[in-house]
């Protein structure tokens, strides 16, 4: 459900979302309101991620303006066991 009614997603390092940074991403994010409620955690290149989830495409933009990131496709996701790992990414064909 995160991912069809909150389509844009941007991840950042958690460390650029752990204290002391945490206060000034949560109260940026406060004046967001597509944010989701809750987003998740993966491991790129050996570090932890997070990924915030909009509903509203302007406002993710928002957040890597301010705090960098870059776009997270959910279809890179893990799944089972290896939820927090990466994929490649799928090549769609036309």
């Amino acid at each position: 459900i995160i991912d069809r009614e909150y389509p844009y997603q941007v991840i950042l390092p958690a460390r650029c979302y752990s204290e002391p940074n945490y206060q000034t991403v949560a109260s940026f994010c406060a004046d967001l309101p597509s944010l989701a409620p809750r987003g998740h955690a993966v491991v790129k290149n050996d570090e932890w991620h997070y990924v915030f989830c909009f509903a509203v495409e302007a406002e993710a933009e928002k957040l890597m303006a301010r705090f960098g990131g870059e776009w997270f496709d959910p279809q890179t996701r893990g799944r089972g066991a290896k939820w927090h790992l990466l994929r490649a990414a799928r090549k769609h064909s036309r």
